[in-house]
């Protein structure tokens, strides 16, 4: 499965998004910042031969927005947290495929101000609630998306400069170590220890030519699927957004 914050879904599609799309055909592809409603998208991203496809959009328009194509058919397919203030704005597709259940998520950017900030932090632990209540009843889960934190200093190519920076503040960091804490596997450090692999590059500085950037994307999976995970990985030669796919391969 991949996940991807395309930074602009209709975007995206005038980029080549669905010739990258149909190249990896992936059985699952998740995305953020899709920054439209389901009628604003093009017949060719809503309808794609071979997938069921939902979305999830901001009030708000042309703001947030997560997607989910799926070659199978979810259980069940939720879009709220149960809190009205998170769930106007597009952030969450939790699809029940049986053998887990899958979050894909948009989370809140913090950089704006301080009731972003705090938005955001309010948002991490109500999320983090409701994995707990699941995974107290014995799920498997898995979360991907843009979760808007590097978790450590090799996650991000310059962590000096960036410590008082929402994106790298110890109470976001914290939280992502909570997480862990709670029994959830980082994928990709599962398999690779190695700095430089990011996710997300500034396009103004034009950043990602040189490699100066942020892994913000994530994979997690609760440590009840750790045998079931196969790999994970990042696909940093994608263009098309300020951020790259990222991916996870499992054997259910």
């Amino acid at each position: 499965m991949l996940s991807w914050n395309v930074n602009g879904l209709r975007a995206a599609y005038k980029k080549g998004f669905m010739e990258i799309f149909t190249a990896h055909g992936p059985d699952i592809l998740c995305l953020q910042e899709t920054k439209a409603q389901e009628e604003q998208l093009p017949s060719a991203l809503r309808h794609v031969d071979g997938y069921k496809a939902y979305f999830s959009s901001a009030e708000k328009k042309g703001y947030s927005g997560v997607g989910l194509y799926t070659k199978q058919e979810p259980l069940e397919v939720r879009y709220e947290l149960g809190k009205a203030k998170f769930d106007t704005e597009g952030r969450v597709i939790a699809s029940d495929f049986g053998d887990f259940i899958l979050f894909n998520v948009y989370f809140p950017n913090g950089k704006a101000s301080k009731e972003r900030l705090d938005f955001k932090m309010e948002f991490y632990d109500a999320f983090l609630d409701h994995l707990d209540a699941l995974k107290a009843q014995g799920k498997k889960i898995i979360i991907c998306g843009d979760v808007n934190t590097a978790h450590k200093e090799i996650d991000l190519a310059r962590p000096k400069e960036n410590e008082k920076v929402s994106g790298f503040l110890p109470l976001e960091r914290a939280w992502i170590g909570k997480l862990i804490d709670h029994g959830y596997l980082d994928t990709l450090r599962m398999f690779s220890d190695q700095p430089g692999q990011y996710t997300w590059w500034d396009m103004k500085t034009k950043a990602r030519e040189r490699n100066v950037g942020w892994r913000i994307d994530y994979f997690f999976a609760s440590d009840n699927l750790k045998d079931n995970i196969i790999s994970a990985f990042i696909l940093p030669d994608i263009m098309g957004s300020d951020h790259c796919p990222i991916g996870l391969e499992l054997e259910i």
